[in-house]
C-alpha cells in the first residue's frame, strides 16, 4: 500500500480511525476514478456498483417529475459520500433519481462487495457510513419542508443570494433556477420580474445581477 494511494482515508472525516486491517483491505480493493463534467454518473433503474467517495469536484443529484420537471435534491462534494448510493447498497435496490457530474470530478470507488464486508466487519466503517447517512437524510428533510411551507419568494432571494457569493452575478438561466427550487420555471420568472420591478436585479439573457443586495437580504431574513 503506497503512501499516496492510502492518503485519501485521511481526507474523509471517520476513516482515519480505522483499523490497520480494514485500511489496507478498502485501499487495495478500491479504486480511484476521474469523471469528466457533464457525466451522468447514475440514473433511474441502475442498481449501484460502487459507492462513491469524492474527493475533488462537485455532483448534483437531482430526480425528474412525471411532468418533466427536474427539482435538485442535494449536491455531493469533496469529502463527502452520496446518501441515494448508500441507502440503494444496503436495501439492493436500483436507483431512483440521477447523478451528474457538475465539474471535472475524481473520487474514490468502493465496489458492493467490499462495501458489505467492510460493514459486516468494521464497526469504525460503519459509523461512517450511517453518520454521513443521517447527516443527508436530515438535509433531504430540510429540502422537502422547504418546498412545502416556505414562501417562494423567501427561497429565492436566498438561493440568489447564496449563487452570488461575495459577488453580484449569476450566471443562470430561469430553468436552472426552477430545478434548485424544486418549482416550475414560470414562478421563478414571475418572482424574478417582481424583483426587478423593486430594482433588487437586474436580467439578461444568461445572467441575473443583483443591483441591491440589501434588499434581497431583508427579505431572506423574513
Amino acid at each position: 500500500m503506497t503512501t499516496a494511494a492510502a492518503n485519501w482515508i485521511d481526507r474523509f472525516q471517520g476513516l482515519s480511525k480505522l483499523e490497520n486491517h480494514i485500511r489496507e483491505i478498502l485501499v487495495n480493493r478500491s479504486t480511484i476514478v476521474s469523471v469528466p463534467a457533464g457525466t451522468v454518473i447514475f440514473g433511474p433503474g441502475k442498481a449501484p456498483e460502487n459507492l462513491l467517495l469524492l474527493l475533488s469536484g462537485s455532483v448534483r443529484v437531482q430526480q425528474l417529475s412525471e411532468g418533466g420537471r427536474e427539482i435538485i435534491l442535494y449536491r455531493v462534494h469533496a469529502g463527502e459520500s452520496c446518501v441515494l448510493t448508500t441507502a440503494c447498497l444496503l436495501a439492493y435496490e436500483d436507483y431512483s433519481a440521477e447523478g451528474i457530474a457538475e465539474t471535472d470530478t475524481q473520487a474514490v470507488a468502493i465496489p458492493r462487495m467490499v462495501f458489505d464486508d467492510l460493514i459486516a466487519q468494521s464497526e469504525t466503517f460503519r459509523r461512517f457510513v450511517f453518520s454521513a447517512y443521517s447527516k443527508r437524510i436530515t438535509d433531504l428533510f430540510l429540502v422537502i419542508e422547504e418546498i412545502a411551507f416556505q414562501r417562494m419568494d423567501i427561497r429565492l432571494a436566498q438561493k440568489l443570494l447564496e449563487l452570488a457569493g461575495s459577488g453580484t452575478q449569476i450566471a443562470t438561466t430561469h430553468q436552472q433556477m426552477a430545478a434548485e427550487l424544486g418549482t416550475a420555471r414560470e414562478v421563478v420568472s414571475r418572482q424574478l420580474r417582481e424583483f426587478q420591478r423593486r430594482d433588487w436585479i437586474t436580467q439578461s439573457r444568461g445572467t441575473i445581477e443583483i443591483t441591491d443586495r440589501s434588499g434581497l437580504e431583508v427579505l431572506a431574513k423574513a
